[in-house]
């Protein structure tokens, strides 16, 4: 296979009764069953925000190092906040890239009250004041995709024969959606490792590239180079969306190689996650479907998959960010 499938989902926002919806939803089928990626195009998101998000991300990330690291992601239990290069690990290794993480605004649990450890991953994000616009910039574009993200799961819900709003309570009224402004610098002089090869743990990802290349997909057993295109998003499915499909879809593996040019790679990543209190149980499949799937994919590499996903997430987290773990979750990973 040459690239990701190209999904046009103008015609399910419009009227997901309508037949071009349902020929949306079958190809959406297909292509989270044999490739669990595709392009998704007519998503209806104002490019022009698109265009000044990147540009503001830009500002922030040509920012002095001291600047940006007054952000530093350590300062948060909410993982909210800026990773210099290197400090994010993934498949072991050290990953080169930059990134500020940011959701939606949130007020951190109180500490005088005990809870589950994942409630901490609620929490404030960390702005640059001497970048204004970035915070509403980000804020405006997460709520757009919010929308989106929805109609996505919604179109997933039909194509595994269940009810439209099957997903809908684990995103409305509460959701915990993570977005990442990544960047990767060019001229690694290590490692060709960008992000290390992983699958992801939520339901669903979005992924706005700028036009330098680096994405590439596990298909078929082969690493396949995705070239960004203009107007897409490219989607993938999680850990918990293979687990709740008992492996029908695909959490696929990935990774991002440093850029071979002088140019910087950009991208946008959400990690489409719903309420952290969420439970999920593998679907009733239809026969058709469930004759189709993988059970013994379920627990990738042997990771058992937790069916709260305020757990899954924090274990991922914690295990990606030691830095982290060490200064707020000391009660929580073995010293």
């Amino acid at each position: 296979m040459e690239g990701l499938p190209v999904l046009d989902v103008a015609p399910f926002l419009a009227d997901p009764s309508s037949v071009e919806a349902k020929a949306f939803v079958d190809a959406l089928r297909t292509a989270c069953h044999q490739v669990g990626f595709a392009h998704i195009v007519g998503h209806g998101i104002n490019p022009a925000l698109e265009t000044k998000l990147f540009s503001e991300s830009r500002r922030f990330l040509d920012l002095p190092l001291a600047t940006r690291e007054q952000l530093a992601l350590v300062n948060s239990p909410a993982f909210r906040g800026y990773t210099r290069v290197g400090e994010e690990q993934t498949a072991g290794g050290a990953d080169w890239r930059d990134q500020l993480d940011f959701g939606p605004e949130q007020l951190a649990p109180d500490p005088n009250e005990l809870g589950p450890p994942w409630l901490r991953l609620r929490g404030p994000n960390q702005w640059p004041e001497t970048v204004p616009n970035l915070g509403p910039l980000a804020l405006e574009w997460l709520d757009n995709m919010l929308v989106l993200g929805i109609q996505m799961l919604r179109a997933l819900a039909l194509a595994l024969g269940q009810p439209i709003d099957t997903f809908d309570s684990a995103f409305i009224p509460t959701h915990d959606l993570h977005a990442k402004i990544i960047r990767y610098p060019a001229g690694n002089p290590a490692t060709d490792q960008g992000v290390g090869l992983h699958h992801d743990s939520g339901l669903l990802t979005f992924i706005l590239q700028s036009e330098i290349p680096g994405l590439e997909v596990r298909i078929d057993g082969d690493m396949i180079p995705i070239q960004p295109l203009p107007g897409a998003y490219v989607m993938n499915l999680g850990a918990m969306m293979q687990a709740a499909t008992s492996g029908y879809f695909s959490a696929t593996p990935h990774r991002v190689t440093s850029p071979r040019g002088d140019h910087d790679r950009l991208s946008i990543a959400l990690f489409f996650n719903p309420a952290f209190e969420s439970t999920f149980e593998a679907l009733n499949l239809p026969p058709e479907l469930a004759s189709q799937a993988r059970p013994e994919d379920v627990d990738l590499k042997g990771e058992p998959i937790h069916r709260l996903f305020g757990e899954n997430n924090l274990k991922v987290r914690l295990r990606s960010h030691p830095d982290v773990a060490a200064r707020h979750y000391n009660d929580v990973v073995a010293p």
